[in-house]
């Protein structure tokens, strides 16, 4: 790929956003910035994902463009503990309260003084001084307390559009303005036959209720973000390096690669690296989920952020700032939670038409009450128009995607479940069959020993002694899974003499003063040596999927040791639970068709698919998916990153290298194969609160919209008040994102609290 093709991504974190129509005008302008080729704008993040080529406008020009369409450019989110987007969002969440309270105090007060009947002590104060008292109330509620509505509906209306803020300034302006008419120049409606009405009431209650809206989204808005802030408060931030015979405490930052470093008991370990030496048990739940602390000693790898337990040691620096593990995965979190899923495009559409049509429709609803029921008069025309306007505004809309989004990729990650967006989500809990790879995935990935037979007579120890005095410097796995039980077993090797290896066969060499075979049943056929009582075992070891290693003195077969690539112990947990969710299984593997079929029956795997080349493993997926089927392929993350490409879902399990996420859509930061099952129902439950998100915001403008311009009237007489419209309108907002939030509850509940680190 040339230089000038080269697709970089940056993300950036814009304030001021808020719905659906904000996104749309957002992303349109910074796809016009030069060498920018993809823009996704995320309302419930606030940030933008852009890819770009190398050669671009860069920062300055984005700077540029998100003030001109009247945001708060908040910069690149860094490496470091502050977060623009909450520091902004906390600042909103303190205006918004000193707003609300203002608007609340005035609007009580506005509303009793506009209730004279109902106050016996205001019927005496002359209607013109009560008018006068009751402008210079509502004066700063419409134009200080829903300031940001006014400075909004003018930006976008320079740029010749529109959008919620358009909609709440113009509802409660015309209220205003048309109570300020009534009260300076009450002859105008008078000449007109018209009452003169006052809605300063309706007015102040708009932008207070409003106000509350926003100050309740703001909140729940920060809630579903928790997942991001709890990673990045994870990050240590010092760090203890050893310099000549000195130890230094310094930023962690400072840090290089090379640096050796020590972590006591109780410490955090502040950067990925390897053990020089030293021991220790070290709590990991941070990054894998799994509530297991792990042993740690000489050449094992540790990573920043997570808890040592118990022991000190010492460790080499490999990497460093945005290189360790917990920031990639905090990079991989954020990416998430900025993308959009296909399900969002819709609601997109919407957004684009919404605010114009919501004006038409408001001026339809105008002019039908004004020209079709003229008893009803121009204030109800009026007070119609302005509840369509304040009822429609799209943030229902806009939220309710990103935010089921940001709390499901959230959940994951604190499960250890890394999902890559909102297209990995909606596609997991639409799959019909899930693949595994066999070696390294549902088994442990390297031969153990599962028996060991005798000849009549013979001491099993003696049996294997002789077989680890000759693998002892093996580098075959069957070679050294024998060395490794024989060990275990406290056996040591015998002096050896006139070693031979023989390829493809096995091993020959003289121990004592007797002549010792090693190897499989063509060795025995190559030196004419039948296999006599062993041959019945070998064949029933054989048929359950082991390989069989014969041991032979002078021409004796005196023994027999069988190995196996063992099944992981949650491995049929995990299949049974995919099962039990609707899902077919399958198992794909290089192996031979005996042993693939022996692993499937143990674990209720049916459907094997056996001797399939490493390179073809993404034509067996692809075959599946031209059957009609959606296919997870789950691998180790590396040799499987082919078919994971291929599948519509690849799952890498316990792998954490670039290789695994770059493959895959989803990585299993833990090594266990029953969080397949947890992801998959991660997914399911996200898109379930994704539809009830939509269906609700949908619902809610399709009744609220003909409610509101009076369709009920004529059957029941029914009208809908702009304070109730501005009420339902700011609740439409909060139970969007609410229900989001529920989300985050029934998973809890269903899977057991989150393992955090102290």
């Amino acid at each position: 790929m040339s230089e000038r093709s080269r697709v970089e991504t940056t993300t950036i974190a814009i304030g001021g956003m808020t719905c659906a129509a904000c996104v749309r005008r957002v992303e349109s302008a910074l796809r016009q910035v030069e060498g920018v080729t993809d823009v996704v704008v995320n309302l419930a993040t606030a940030r933008a994902t852009l890819s770009h080529r190398l050669q671009w406008a860069g920062l300055e020009a984005l700077r540029d463009v998100v003030t001109d369409q009247g945001y708060v450019y908040l910069g690149v989110p860094g490496e470091d503990r502050s977060d623009p987007v909450q520091e902004e969002r906390e600042r909103e969440i303190r205006d918004l309260a000193r707003r609300f309270v203002v608007g609340a105090v005035l609007s009580v007060v506005i509303f009793a003084g506009s209730m004279t009947q109902g106050l016996p002590l205001l019927r005496a104060v002359p209607r013109p001084a009560l008018l006068w008292v009751l402008f210079l109330l509502t004066t700063p509620v419409v134009f200080w307390v829903g300031s940001r509505f006014i400075t909004g509906a003018i930006k976008a209306a320079r740029q010749k559009t529109s959008d919620m803020n358009t909609l709440v300034a113009v509802g409660s302006l015309a209220a205003y303005l048309y109570s300020a008419l009534a009260t300076f120049i009450p002859e105008l409606f008078a000449g007109a036959g018209v009452a003169a009405h006052v809605y300063y009431d309706g007015a102040a209650m708009i932008v207070t209720l409003v106000v509350l809206g926003r100050l309740l989204e703001a909140r729940a808005k920060g809630k579903a973000s928790l997942a991001i802030r709890r990673l990045i408060d994870l990050k240590p931030k010092t760090a203890r390096v050893i310099r000549g015979d000195d130890e230094v405490d310094v930023p962690v930052e400072t840090v290089l690669i090379g640096d050796v470093l020590r972590v006591r008991p109780g410490e955090t370990i502040p950067t990925d690296g390897v053990v020089l030496a030293g021991s220790s048990m070290v709590d990991e739940s941070m990054l894998t989920g799994e509530s297991l602390p792990v042993t740690k000693e000489a050449e094992s790898p540790v990573f920043a952020a997570t808890l040592n337990r118990v022991g000190t040691f010492t460790f080499t620096a490999t990497k460093v700032g945005k290189e360790t593990a917990l920031a990639r995965i905090i990079r991989l979190v954020e990416e998430a939670q900025g993308s959009k899923a296909p399900i969002q495009r819709l609601a997109d559409r919407v957004a684009a038409v919404f605010v114009p049509a919501v004006f038409g429709i408001g001026l339809a609803t105008f002019a039908v009450w004004t020209v079709c029921v003229p008893q009803a008069g121009f204030s109800l025309a009026m007070l119609n128009f302005i509840s369509v306007l304040v009822i429609a505004c799209p943030c229902a809309l806009g939220l309710a995607t990103p935010t089921a989004v940001m709390v499901g990729t959230g959940l994951g990650a604190e499960r250890g479940i890394l999902i890559k967006g909102g297209e990995s989500l909606e596609k997991a809990h639409k799959l019909t069959r899930v693949i595994f790879d066999k070696t390294g995935t549902l088994t442990r990935g390297a031969p153990e020993v599962t028996d060991v037979r005798v000849a009549d007579g013979e001491d099993p120890g003696r049996i294997l002694q002789a077989a680890l005095s000759i693998e002892a410097g093996s580098e075959h796995p069957l070679g050294r899974a024998i060395v490794a039980r024989a060990r275990e077993r406290g056996l040591a090797p015998r002096p050896v003499e006139r070693f031979t290896a023989l390829a493809g066969f096995g091993a020959r060499a003289v121990i004592g003063a007797e002549t010792w075979l090693l190897g499989n049943r063509r060795l025995l056929e190559a030196e004419g040596i039948s296999p006599g009582g062993m041959a019945d075992a070998a064949r029933h070891l054989t048929a359950d999927g082991k390989t069989c290693v014969f041991v032979v003195e002078g021409r004796r077969p005196v023994g027999l040791i069988a190995l196996a690539d063992e099944p992981r112990a949650e491995a049929r947990e995990a299949v049974a639970a995919l099962k039990a969710m609707g899902l077919k299984v399958a198992m794909l593997t290089g192996d031979n068709r005996a042993t693939a079929r022996a692993i499937g029956d143990r674990l209720g795997i049916a459907d094997i698919l056996a001797e399939v080349l490493p390179g073809d493993k993404a034509a067996e997926v692809r075959n599946m998916q031209a059957r009609g089927e959606t296919v997870a392929m789950v691998g180790d993350g590396i040799n499987d990153a082919p078919a994971l490409s291929a599948a519509d879902i690849g799952i890498a399990v316990g792998a954490g290298t670039d290789v695994a996420i770059a493959a895959s859509d989803i990585t299993l930061m833990r090594n266990d194969l029953t969080a397949v099952a947890d992801a998959i129902r991660l997914s399911r439950q996200t898109m379930r609160t994704i539809r009830q998100n939509l269906f609700w915001a949908f619902v809610y403008n399709a009744v609220g919209i003909p409610v509101a311009a009076g369709a009920l009237y004529p059957f029941f007489g029914i009208l809908l008040n702009p304070e109730y419209a501005a009420a339902a309108m700011a609740l439409s907002s909060v139970s969007v994102v609410t229900n989001s939030l529920r989300l985050r509850r029934r998973w809890r509940k269903q899977s057991g609290p989150v393992p955090r680190v102290p």
